[in-house]
């Protein structure tokens, strides 16, 4: 039982290590190497605050001293393993949240097949078509086993009590067939036959699983813990409805691992709008979870963390303990390298906040993959440097000064109203494709600086640019993708107009490789800025997820130039630059995080190398000169000018990642 418990529950941790543990019941000496004292100073010499420890894995396994069979069989009988990391981790003031698997089970579907889901095809659900592949079983939280799993974090928590946080993995909506998911259903008025009504009842199956869990750990919690329960799997666009079951939150996104280097920008701020404390994870792995026998480069491990400081979360790197009970040196010298870097860095944003003065709408319905016009989108305001949240389409706009609406969220009457008073209040819209108009075909907007909409006929089509810098006026660009008819409206100002090709492609009348070449300039309108809003009639934020096109962040750039003319923050330097701003009580901080990721096979993208910046020009806005400018974690005092709006200064950074901290009253 542990005798130390952690210093500052009430304090989030910072710098993480979720420590797999998923070990077959085959393997023997499990924990035969395990020294307390070298496993709780690995942790603490890699400046490590929080290890996720386990008490129960995939293969329903248990790791601490119970009479319940479920114990791993290769666990030496006087070794309480979970017991004596927990109090070993505590004892040099590192907390230990313990992780419990969920939906995921080997034991439990062994013994007792029938709470295993069911697909609407009579066969089990399993990670593989196949019987005879390795693959996880998928429990229905309908059956039995949603007792059964109680009683486990029941006596997890009467031995752990009070414990320092509870990960609860695998827990996703699983529509089931099963005799208990029919059974349900029916007591719910629902029709089992009804694929729809199936997966609403696994959404109410899965949020009555979590609040009874969460009802439990809640318990068995300090009063003042700032870190609860979390249940791991669910899309963040859930956690509007589900933040009641949840004290905090986790994002897990490793870049290699499936997730790409595009999803945490996306998530994180997402989530950073609800004003929970927020952890996220990557991982050590060269690839996903259980790549044991690989690592990461350090370059790729620092840019992630980096990464997660600058928007505003805090960091966890996921790892597996070997068998035997000893962590890696060399998993832990990769570790410790970057984290030296990033406590080094958390005094110059502590108590901060992310500023953002763009508002991303997002598509609710698209969860964690919110589609090609939200990436495109997100991708395209990081090029132009804009600081932005991504928001649900109920969220509160006071505060931000331009609100963009992308191809995917459909604008209903009540996103319509929600806009316009918005516009009432000083805002700036930019609605992109069929943003411009509501679900009934009616603008979505009163006084868009653009008339006669319309869906325009099927075939390419070209943008002739005006005023847009970077981009010629004699050249026009293709546009892909379905798009709108319109015209300007008297006094708005038009940046693209629509050339129309020589005649529309076809099986028997075509022309070239690709398109029929552009030929006459109309008069439709692409993208024309009037009052308070900008309308581009063409999928632009989607064509550039899809094809990367320059003019096509160009054209977006000068639109919220004239929304926006005088942004937060200005930046040279290369495109990759990511860049936000942190508001502390004494100081403005601008994050700077330069890597590029390659791509080193057909499906992995991996950083290598920091990617120098050499004398690159900053403008932040500030009414007033600053009382100092420098260049952090390194303490290098910068030169500066103000010109009584923008503090203008040059930067070079060699290693990837610095701030710039501007210390002002």
């Amino acid at each position: 039982m542990p005798q130390h418990q952690p210093p500052h529950p009430s304090r989030f941790p910072r710098r993480t290590v979720h420590l797999d543990f998923h070990t077959a019941p085959q393997i023997p000496g499990v924990g035969a190497d395990f020294d307390p004292a070298a496993f709780a100073q690995t942790f603490r010499d890699a400046h490590v605050d929080s290890v996720t420890v386990f008490a129960k894995c995939h293969h329903g396994r248990l790791y601490y001293d119970t009479d319940r069979p479920e114990r791993h069989p290769g666990l030496a009988p006087g070794l309480d393993l979970l017991a004596e990391q927990v109090d070993a981790l505590h004892a040099v003031g590192i907390r230990a949240p313990v992780y419990l698997s969920l939906q995921v089970d080997e034991y439990a579907a062994r013994e007792h097949p029938e709470w295993i889901a069911v697909g609407e095809d009579l066969k089990l659900a399993r990670w593989s078509a196949s019987a005879f592949d390795p693959a996880w079983h998928v429990l229905d939280l309908s059956s039995p086993y949603a007792d059964y799993f109680a009683d486990q974090l029941d006596e997890v928590l009467r031995r752990f009590s009070p414990v320092d946080g509870i990960f609860v993995d695998m827990c996703w909506d699983q529509p089931s067939a099963s005799r208990w998911a029919i059974d349900g259903m029916r007591r719910e008025g629902l029709d089992p036959a009804d694929a729809d009504h199936r997966n609403r009842y696994a959404t109410l199956v899965a949020r009555r699983a979590m609040a009874r869990y969460s009802a439990m750990v809640e318990k068995a919690l300090p009063p003042d813990a700032a870190q609860g329960v979390w249940f791991n799997s669910r899309p963040k666009t859930f956690l509007s409805e589900e933040r009641q079951f949840v004290r905090h939150v986790e994002i897990e996104g490793l870049p290699t691992g499936g997730w790409g280097y595009a999803f945490l920008p996306y998530v994180a701020r997402f989530v950073r709008p609800l004003g929970l404390p927020t952890l996220s994870h990557t991982g050590r792995f060269h690839e996903s979870w259980g790549d044991n026998a690989a690592l990461k480069p350090h370059a790729a491990l620092l840019y992630e963390c980096s990464l997660m400081l600058s928007q505003g979360l805090t960091r966890g790197v996921g790892d597996v303990l070997h068998p035997r009970g000893t962590p890696s040196a060399a998993v832990y010298e990769l570790i410790g390298s970057v984290y030296e870097h990033i406590a080094r860095c958390e005094p110059f944003v502590e108590g901060g906040r992310i500023v953002s003065e763009v508002a991303l709408i997002a598509d609710l319905a698209l969860g964690d993959n919110p589609g090609a016009s939200t990436i495109g989108a997100v991708r395209a305001l990081q090029q132009v440097r804009m600081q932005f949240d991504v928001l649900p389409p109920t969220a509160e706009l006071a505060g931000y000064r331009v609100v963009v609406v992308p191809e995917a969220v459909t604008v209903d009457d009540a996103l319509a109203e929600h806009l316009q008073r918005y516009r009432e209040a000083g805002g700036t819209v930019l609605l992109v494709g069929p943003a411009l108009l509501r679900e009934g075909g009616e603008p979505s907007l009163p006084d868009l600086p653009v008339r006669d909409l319309a869906p325009a006929p099927a075939g390419e089509s070209f943008l002739a640019c005006t005023g847009v810098p970077g981009v010629r006026e004699d050249f026009p660009v293709i546009s892909y993708g379905s798009r709108l008819t319109a015209r300007a409206r008297p006094g708005a100002e038009v940046l693209a107009r629509v050339v129309a090709p020589y005649f529309p492609r076809s099986w028997d009348h075509f022309c070239g490789h690709s398109y029929t070449p552009p030929a006459e300039l109309t008069d439709e309108v692409a993208v024309a800025v009037g009052g308070s809003v900008a309308a581009v009639t063409v999928p632009l934020l989607e064509a550039f997820h899809e094809h990367g096109l320059e003019a096509y962040r160009q054209l977006l750039g000068a639109a919220l130039d004239r929304l926006l003319p005088d942004p937060l923050l200005r930046a040279g330097g290369p495109l990759h630059l990511e860049t936000s701003v942190v508001r502390t009580a004494t100081a403005t901080v601008v994050h700077l995080i330069s890597f590029v990721p390659a791509r080193e096979t057909q499906t992995l993208d991996l950083v290598h190398d920091p990617f120098p910046l050499v004398d690159v020009p900053l403008s932040l806005r500030l009414g007033t000169a600053p009382r100092s400018v420098r260049l952090e974690p390194a303490g290098e005092e910068l030169s500066w000018e103000h010109d009584g709006q923008y503090l203008h200064v040059r930067v070079t950074v060699l290693d990837g990642h610095a701030m710039l901290v501007v210390e002002h009253d």
